[in-house]
């Protein structure tokens, strides 16, 4: 009976996707940076940004001079902003303590920033062409239909076995082809819903398939209805087309990223007006809200837009001013972004 490793290789071989951004001159480093991407975000968006980042940081030595600032400039819009500032801090942590090369064994590299074991086995499989094994949301549904591991694999008793089954089918050579193998057919074949059994290369010993369980495994928790969040955005103009942004805090959304001032009601949005501006707010001067989706919650954003009818007026350096031309050269989130776009074209 052929091994659940040799159908996978033999598979890749005709089906496996060989042509990504970051399966081109690759190396370590390209490795890590891709499989920091994929994290929460979809193959197709990932790639352009890939492939901005690398050819403004080819090196993890370019990538350690850069500032926060500019990469987060990079990162706008592709979400989870703690990884590209886990990024930059890995970089300075790999120059200053490694030489400027990235580790090549599995503790060092779960000793950086952003890197947990599943990352870390990626890297290792696929930039060293060490075996190491990986357990990313994908390969856990793998997994766990193939041996039909039920209840919530966040369960630490179901996650250890589930890492006890990747280590063991872990293959005796080309771990890369078999590691890359793995997370095409969790994007292709092995789907959430869907999953296109009949074409599957481990198919035939899958318990789930045989048991008919593959719509059950893995279990799946039931939604809960997220709350909204309500904000006010303060967007300030000048007679030259700039936006009025403030720094965001390091912690919570968006963090150390551009933004419109925000507050929590349309009462501390008039105060805060009336303070650093002298402008009076007016019910007429909010545009329609815009909502943004977080995992956890959901954010109506109700702009209200103020135009100060002079040029740049000096603030601190919590304070920049941006307009649609060179709303690039700092990291925004992408609802700000569209926004001002939007208002420009006025």
């Amino acid at each position: 009976m052929i091994s659940f490793s040799s159908s996978l290789i033999n598979w890749h071989k005709k089906h496996g996707r060989k042509n990504l951004p970051w399966q081109i001159d690759k190396d370590p480093y390209k490795v890590w940076i891709s499989e920091i991407m994929l994290q929460q975000t979809q193959v197709n968006t990932a790639s352009k940004y890939y492939i901005n980042f690398i050819k403004r940081y080819p090196t993890i030595k370019v990538l350690s001079e850069s500032t926060e600032d500019e990469i987060l400039s990079y990162w706008a819009g592709l979400g989870y902003y703690s990884r590209a500032k886990n990024i930059y801090k890995s970089a300075k942590i790999i120059m200053q303590e490694f030489k400027g090369q990235l580790p090549n064994n599995l503790e060092n590299l779960q000793s950086l920033p952003g890197i947990g074991r599943s990352t870390a086995g990626a890297v290792m499989a696929l930039g060293f062409e060490k075996s190491s094994p990986i357990l990313d949301a994908n390969v856990k549904r793998i997994l766990s239909r193939y041996k039909a591991i039920g209840g919530n694999l966040l369960n630490s008793k179901n996650n250890k076995e589930l890492w006890v089954t990747a280590e063991s089918l872990l293959p005796q050579k080309n771990i890369s082809i078999y590691t890359q193998a793995l997370m095409d057919l969790g994007a292709t074949i092995c789907l959430p819903k869907k999953p296109k059994c009949h074409i599957c290369p481990i198919h035939v010993n899958c318990i789930a398939k045989k048991e008919n369980l593959v719509t059950l495994i893995p279990f799946k928790k039931s939604k809960k209805i997220k709350p909204t969040k309500e904000v006010f955005w303060l967007i300030i103009t000048n007679h030259d087309g700039d936006f009025l942004l403030s720094k965001r805090p390091d912690t919570g959304i968006w963090p150390g990223l551009w933004s419109f001032l925000e507050y929590k009601s349309f009462k501390e949005t008039s105060i805060a007006s009336k303070k650093l501006f002298n402008l009076t707010v007016k019910k007429n001067n909010k545009i329609k809200p815009i909502k943004n989706e977080f995992s956890h919650y959901s954010m109506q954003a109700t702009p209200i837009n103020l135009n100060l009818k002079i040029g740049h007026k000096k603030l601190n350096e919590k304070f920049i001013w941006l307009n649609a031309k060179n709303i690039n050269s700092r990291g925004l989130p992408s609802p700000i972004m569209k926004t001002i776009v939007k208002l420009s074209q006025k």
